[in-house]
């Protein structure tokens, strides 16, 4: 009979990488021993249009230990666009130093190589280039006649809009913008690159590693096979280590041509140039409903910045297409080209920012309607995915927002906004619903089962990544799990590309990706060794005794997990919901988010205490979005003011609340044969409306643009019909 095992999939166990990390023995990016190492870095632009008139290298060139200094006169010819403004997608080759041409402020115009890094950081402030500058477009609002519709995006409509506002008894028609993020890992962006006769070696922290293979030979024109990337640990990512950065390309290219190995690491303020943002998004809201509630009409119209030459959005609306039940549905994106450098992914995109909209217009609809907000939602929940036009593999966000609601004591919420007071404190309560896909995705293991003096160790292959979300720990959890072996009697080995291929993580799709790999690997390797010995597949035997069986100290099997026909057939999300109670002084505007409590519905929680954590941040980078997070940008010359975590203020410990976390019981075995969801990114989407929700309900000021600070709260006035 199978043990219990205390250290498998749903034990809240430590993380396995944990004591490497606090011990400092877990190498990141920029850390591993390489022999004969060169450092290089980037040269930035200080125009944001324009082009380079000429560019004088002598000086640098002259300095000590400086050994090349590359610019789009000596550059390698790349792979070039193969058409104009192609879309951002994970395999995009990242041509760079190909052309006298400037499209933003900081883009990388030469890269200094030296034997130091001190030695390169002084050379680069040495080289002298001279612009043939033009007036950058910056402005969003200035270009809006510039708006196009992206390639990869379809408008969406569902019934008739029009009629549907036609119906309406009550209408409500609203603006909400969130302003450009970044998105500010821990780890600097960093790579260790060796070329050899036509191979790339390279230690990268790339979040997803095949697509980064193929980016990069694409790039250079040579095998996907010749180039490998190893990522074991990864600083955090937010999406920004998606894509092949800029950087990765300047390092490769300098190894190329030196034939040493080369370092190079992004700085921080680098990092506001040339590594990703989120998009400034604004967004049209508009809501049709009878009076008892009833949606009639919900329409979605986004418009966000992108860069000059290249293609990328944020999927804002699709939240609108599936989160309630409406016949009448319109969905738009629309891309303004400015010069500022590409946006990529951040932590949920077009959930986060697009959440926020659609759970603020839904709560002022509530107030319009005369309706409590978690009665409104619940009204027009539905079991239908009507955007794709099939049902949910299981959908608890009706339960998600009575249960938190009971737990958060929604009952002692004030109906009437600005009523509710301790001394020059207004006390408000705000409520937002939550909903992220889970994405599953085909993914391939290598399990090693290794019986040594009557103990099986097995070691776990894939090309996975952990970014600090813990994918060693949980895969090692369903390692033990399957193998019926404890979690220390578990290696795994992850982030190298050569490993059984996987698709990385990002997305939310890693833990139900990766787990379910493991889970098959570990199957194949007990069922391939009953077969040699025809043990009946139901006959419960050990691991150590199936090897002792058939003589074998070593057994490996791979396995590959993918969605199923009804996974294809039905829509996987998480679901949730976030509970915030937030204090307002009335004469400064200054507020305090004194408690939320997030109720989520999330399949199979493999490690309590790993998830806890994902939402915990979640939360946090939520919270900043409302509080102060902005990418501030010079109105006349393109540059981010904003260039350093001294002025980008993120969250600290004394700005985030008392928080609850709850997970729902859920078995959704259509997601997968394992019933896990990814919870990495459903934590943020749901924080930003219910703290401006709370606003409102303790101010009765609604508050449409991100960040709220302060001096808007001052500035705004009380909503109509409040007393």
């Amino acid at each position: 009979m199978k043990t219990i095992n205390a250290s498998g999939v749903g034990e809240a166990i430590d993380r396995v990488d944990g004591r490497l990390k606090v011990m400092g023995m877990a190498k990141y990016a920029s850390e591993f021993p390489v022999e004969n190492l060169v450092y290089a870095q980037g040269v930035n632009s200080t125009i944001a249009k324009g082009r380079i008139k000429s560019i004088d290298t002598s000086e640098a060139k002259k300095q000590k230990g400086v050994l090349e200094v590359i610019t789009h006169l000596n550059a390698q010819k790349l792979k070039a666009y193969d058409k104009v403004r192609p879309s951002y997608t994970l395999t995009t080759i990242a041509p760079i130093l190909q052309s006298a041409e400037v499209n933003y402020y900081g883009q990388f115009v030469a890269c200094v190589v030296a034997e130091t890094f001190e030695q390169a950081q002084y050379a680069c402030r040495l080289v002298k280039v001279t612009y043939e500058e033009d007036k950058p477009d910056i402005h969003l609002n200035k270009n809006k006649g510039k708006a196009y519709k992206p390639d990869e995006a379809a408008d969406y409509l569902r019934g008739d809009i029009d009629a549907g506002m036609r119906d309406a008894e009550v209408k409500l028609e609203e603006t909400y913008t969130t302003p450009i993020e970044h998105q500010h890992p821990m780890e600097l962006h960093a790579a260790i690159i060796s070329w050899n006769d036509g191979k790339v070696k390279m230690y990268a922290n790339q979040q997803i590693l095949h697509e980064a293979t193929i980016a990069v030979a694409d790039t250079f024109m040579i095998p996907k096979d010749n180039v490998e990337i190893i990522a074991p640990y990864i600083g955090g990512g937010f999406g920004s280590k998606l894509r092949i950065n800029k950087h990765i390309i300047l390092g490769t290219m300098a190894s190329k041509m030196l034939g040493r190995p080369v370092k190079i690491t992004v700085t921080r303020q680098q990092m506001f140039t040339n590594t990703g943002m989120r998009q400034f998004d604004e967004q049209v809201m508009k809501i049709g409903a009878k009076k008892d509630g009833t949606l009639t009409a919900l329409a979605h119209y986004t418009t966000s910045h992108c860069a000059i030459d290249v293609q990328y959005y944020e999927t804002c609306g699709n939240v609108s297409k599936m989160l309630y039940n409406t016949p009448n549905n319109e969905i738009t994106h629309r891309l303004i080209p400015l010069n500022l450098q590409c946006p990529d992914s951040m932590r949920a995109p077009g959930e986060a920012t697009g959440s926020f909209a659609l759970e603020c217009a839904m709560d002022e609809m509530a107030w319009k309607l005369k309706m409590d907000p978690i009665d409104f939602r619940i009204k027009n929940d539905t079991q239908t995915d009507l955007g794709a036009g099939k049902p949910f593999s299981s959908r608890l966000l009706k339960e998600c927002l009575r249960i938190g609601a009971d737990k958060f004591g929604w009952k002692n919420r004030a109906k009437q906004p600005g009523t509710k007071q301790e001394d020059n404190w207004l006390i408000g309560y705000g409520v937002s619903a939550a909903s992220r896909n889970a994405p599953y995705k085909k993914t391939s293991s290598k399990v090693i089962i290794e019986l040594n003096d009557g103990k099986v160790h097995a070691t776990i292959q894939m090309d996975a990544t952990d970014l600090g979300t813990g994918s060693y720990t949980i895969i090692a959890q369903t390692t033990s799990d399957y193998l019926n072996i404890p979690v220390a009697q578990v290696t795994v080995e992850l982030g190298d590309s050569k490993f059984p291929l996987t698709p990385g993580s990002g997305g939310s799709w890693g833990a139900a990706s990766y787990c379910n790999a493991a889970r098959v690997a570990c199957q194949n390797a007990i069922t391939g060794l009953k077969n040699k010995k025809n043990i009946s597949l139901d006959q419960d035997i050990s691991v150590s005794d199936l090897l002792k069986q058939n003589n074998l100290n070593k057994f490996e099997a791979e396995g590959t997990a993918e969605p199923s026909e009804e996974f294809k057939k039905h829509s996987v999300f998480s679901f949730g919901a976030n509970f915030a109670e937030v204090w307002v002084d009335k004469d400064t505007g200054m507020y305090r988010i004194k408690r939320m409590v997030n109720v989520g519905s999330a399949g199979k929680i493999v490690n309590p205490k790993t998830a806890y954590g994902q939402i915990i941040g979640g939360l946090t980078m939520g919270a900043g979005m409302v509080l102060a997070e902005q990418s501030k940008i010079e109105p006349n010359f393109g540059n981010f003011i904003t260039r350093s975590l001294a002025d980008y203020h993120v969250p600290v410990n004394l700005d985030m609340a008392n928080i609850e976390v709850i997970f729902l019981p859920e078995e959704d075995k259509i997601a997968n044969d394992m019933g896990i969801k990814g919870i990495g990114e459903l934590g943020i989407t749901s924080v930003a409306a219910s703290i401006a929700n709370a606003i409102f309900n303790a101010t009765g000021k609604r508050m449409r643009d991100l960040p709220i600070t302060p001096e808007k709260l001052i500035e705004a006035k009380v909503e109509k019909g409040v007393a």
